[in-house]
């Protein structure tokens, strides 16, 4: 679906003075590294240099879901993140799901299609897990429960942390979305918080969820931020990005925001921190690292990766080549300032009315260079029964795509 798309007393002088500062000197070298100032050599500008289809893993999950031998798996969805285990596997996390059977073509009106029927089951969030390159088993769906009714979950970015800080013992964090079922425009829902998921390992049952930010306060929806979109863990901190719908509200693009938390303590709420323009506070209130509301910006979900010294973005595009156009910034912090947009390029759509959302990086399959991409699919439509049928049709349309990507510097 498209997107539519949510931080300390003083003292005396004399001998407390000097206590105080010996103090904070042990305390300041218990503490992860800061990565918001950095800078030097080892940051430069990244774009990407080349881009080509991943036929492959793009095929591996078409393959996954059309296979009629299953009749409560994966048949398609989107959200599309992943995480690689402990012990190889890599687990897939997807927002809206379709599961049940499907068939092969005709189609009903003789298109040659696979196709599923239009009663198959649809639910908010699933799980694929893949060994080898290849989806292996859905998780029972939906793995996240619903918060309340017409609540929902979407999982969004995931990593395996220790269960706590210095534990031998590791966990999956997993970051949700909560929405609300809302009128025009936010028929994919207000969003309402952010929550993180305990998952444990390897069996990957969900032990816990936590509401770490919580938005139902905040008036305007369109305002409202979500984190988890992307993290990046980096010296000891993770760095969690949300962004906000702004979109749904007729603004070209959404702003970016950044949050920080120890490693081992995502699911702690008075454990993160957000950037208010200036410094990292407890305070709920972030500001914007990224975005004019106009040219300069990012769509509801868009992703993060570190390139050396160099943390580089990924979105859709403003504007109407936001539909099909995936751009890219460039930081040398994780709160900016971030510098782009670079020159984008537009991967592979399926023929019909559709567009392109969310790409996502998948840190978890890089390797020699190479980065992969995912990208979303889904049919324009603003009747959603007609864009059901469409999506059941031809099951193809609504699964994740993929490219493999190479950075460099940009050209001139």
């Amino acid at each position: 679906m498209p997107e539519d798309r949510r931080a300390r007393q003083r003292t005396g002088a004399g001998v407390g003075l000097l206590l105080t500062l010996a103090l904070a000197a042990v305390l300041l070298t218990a503490l992860p590294k800061d990565h918001d100032r950095e800078g030097g050599g080892a940051c430069g500008a990244r774009a990407v240099r080349s881009w080509s289809a991943d036929a492959r893993l793009t095929d591996s999950f078409a393959a996954y879901g059309d296979d009629a031998t299953r009749s409560d798996d994966w048949t398609g969805g989107d959200g599309t993140h992943s995480v690689r285990l402990p012990d190889g596997r890599v687990l897939w996390l997807f927002s809206d799901t379709y599961l049940g059977q499907v068939h092969g073509p005709p189609n009903p009106v003789g298109e040659s299609y696979v196709w599923r029927d239009t009663t198959a089951p649809l639910v908010r969030n699933s799980a694929v897990v893949m060994r080898d390159g290849h989806p292996q088993f859905t998780l029972p769906a939906p793995l996240f429960p619903d918060p309340g009714p017409n609540e929902w979950r979407w999982p969004v970015a995931a990593r395996v942390e220790p269960r706590s800080p210095g534990s031998a013992e590791s966990v999956v964090r997993v970051l949700l979305w909560t929405r609300t079922a809302g009128a025009y425009p936010w028929i994919y829902g207000v969003p309402t918080a952010t929550e993180v998921a305990t998952l444990s390992l390897p069996d990957l049952r969900v032990e816990s969820i936590a509401k770490v930010f919580d938005q139902q306060l905040v008036q305007d929806p369109s305002r409202r931020v979500q984190f988890g979109t992307t993290l990046v863990a980096v010296g000891g901190w993770t760095y969690v990005f949300g962004g906000n719908d702004a979109q749904a509200a007729a603004r070209p693009t959404s702003s970016a925001y950044a949050a920080r938390v120890p490693e081992g303590r995502l699911g702690e709420p008075g454990a993160w921190e957000y950037w208010d323009g200036s410094a990292w506070t407890a305070r709920a209130g972030p500001r914007a690292v990224l975005g004019d509301g106009r040219h300069t910006g990012v769509g509801s979900a868009f992703s993060v990766l570190r390139d050396g010294g160099t943390y580089v973005l990924f979105t859709m595009a403003a504007g109407s080549r936001g539909l099909t156009t995936v751009t890219s910034y460039w930081a040398c912090s994780p709160v900016g300032p971030w510098h782009g947009p670079a020159r984008g390029f537009s991967p592979p759509l399926p023929a019909g009315q559709v567009a392109a959302y969310n790409p996502q990086v998948h840190p978890a399959l890089r390797g020699d260079g190479r980065i992969v991409l995912s990208y979303d699919v889904n049919w324009l439509d603003p009747t959603a029964t007609s864009a059901a049928w469409n999506l059941s049709r031809n099951v193809s349309l609504y699964r994740p795509r993929f490219v493999t990507l190479r950075l460099g510097a940009p050209s001139r």
